[in-house]
């Protein structure tokens, strides 16, 4: 029932939430799956999820951790606000494995997952007139964010053609001097692609000449299976600052549990000159923190989860890359341009002039919801129109059956020769 009253009033929402919601994957799949017709199994390959599928339960050093965190009954008070100095401590010796200049726990942050973490980095780097230079195909939480802090987004292509490799030239050309940083997403989301030493290399370097910073998401990282190994973008730290984002979600599949980092490599001190490092310390003595008793276990976690739930994990998400290519291949109307070899995703292109009622590939995953009861996600929402990503990281029948329901749909809508 709606108040009679005279007054006005002077409070509205905010259009830059308003915005920013615009970015969201959530609201996309939500949108997708109304479509679904009730009853019926639902096949989804639509989010970096897997923390369901029997397969990639995650390891049972881990589970044990929290568990003896909890009953220890020492993890239930507030933590400081960077984190347990043990937990950051293991977290800037797992990271220091892969580095040549070491980490020490004055390095590292503690974060609800890697969400906060590049809500933390984004608001930090904003100021009135910077830019940011993102990559297309993105993950639109750094649309959102950068919506929200009031950064103005530059994109760079990421070239399928050479491996969804860095547009270098173009980060050459879109740089200027309110250029504060560059993203890069290593194992890739939404591509599936792992970038090489050297890649990594002359993104360092581009980076050093231009004056910014890199951005790392490693969400991913390790989660690496083809023939290029996962290198850290740390590695680069004494030639470019390089602020990393990670998490325990995607590696231990538990992204309920909430706890993420942010690493800082920058052994010239580039960044305390700056004072990018006070900002971030600032920024999250006013954030959310992760749960203490996760950060309780995470020490344990660490050290105690066996090589063999990796590589387990890496060779499951290996077999699932090769069907999906091998399936990929035989549906008309879609294209891949390169076998996944990191995280858990790819992407294809939709050929929408090959089918016949079909305007956009918003349709196309509406459509093969509600006929086949298969979730994936549309290109639009990750900036490229007419493009689907799939997630793979399930169980093999289950993605064979996926796979063979879209081939099954493309078959039908193709139109007549």
């Amino acid at each position: 029932m709606e108040k009679d009253s005279a007054v006005t009033w002077k409070f509205r929402g905010s259009e830059k939430v308003k915005e920013s919601c615009t970015y969201s994957i959530s609201r996309v799949v939500v949108e997708v799956m109304k479509h679904v017709i009730a009853g019926e199994k639902i096949i989804h390959l639509g989010i970096g999820d897997p923390s369901s599928v029997p397969c990639f339960r995650t390891a049972i050093a881990a589970e044990d951790a929290i568990i003896h965190a909890l009953r220890s009954a020492t993890f239930n008070s507030y933590s400081p606000t960077a984190g347990l100095p043990q937990a950051r401590s293991s977290i800037a010796e797992y990271l220091s494995r892969d580095l040549p200049d070491k980490l020490s726990a004055d390095d590292i942050y503690l974060t609800v997952g890697a969400r906060q973490a590049i809500e933390v980095v984004l608001t930090v780097l904003a100021r009135p007139g910077a830019n940011i230079l993102l990559p297309r195909p993105w993950y639109p939480l750094y649309e959102a964010f950068v919506a929200f802090t009031g950064l103005e987004a530059r994109h760079f292509d990421l070239l399928p053609e050479k491996g969804w490799q860095v547009d270098l030239d173009a980060v050459k050309n879109l740089a200027d001097d309110n250029t504060v940083a560059m993203v890069i997403i290593n194992p890739g989301n939404p591509c599936g692609n792992v970038f090489t030493h050297e890649h990594l290399k002359n993104i360092a370097e581009t980076a050093e000449k231009l004056g910014i910073l890199v951005m790392a998401d490693e969400s991913y990282g390790h989660l690496a299976y083809g023939s290029t190994p996962f290198t850290p973008m740390g590695v680069f730290g004494s030639v470019v600052p390089v602020i990393t984002v990670g998490s325990l979600s995607k590696r231990w599949f538990v992204p309920g549990w909430r706890l993420g980092w942010i690493a800082v490599s920058d052994p010239t001190c580039i960044l305390q000159g700056s004072e990018i490092v006070k900002s971030i310390k600032g920024n999250i003595d006013i954030c959310s923190h992760p749960t203490t008793f996760t950060q309780g276990a995470l020490p344990q976690i660490l050290e105690k989860t066996a090589g063999e739930f990796y590589s387990k994990s890496t060779g499951i998400l290996r077999e699932d890359a090769d069907i999906c290519y091998d399936l990929l291949k035989q549906i008309p109307c879609i294209a891949c341009p390169r076998k996944p070899d990191g995280s858990m995703f790819v992407m294809v292109k939709l050929h929408i002039s090959q089918l016949e009622d079909i305007k956009d590939d918003m349709e196309f995953c509406t459509m093969l919801a509600k006929e086949e009861s298969v979730i994936v996600l549309p290109g639009f929402i990750l900036g490229m129109r007419n493009w689907l990503r799939i997630t793979f990281a399930q169980e093999a029948e289950t993605l064979k059956d996926g796979l063979g329901r879209m081939k099954a749909f493309c078959l039908r809508h193709a139109k007549k020769m």
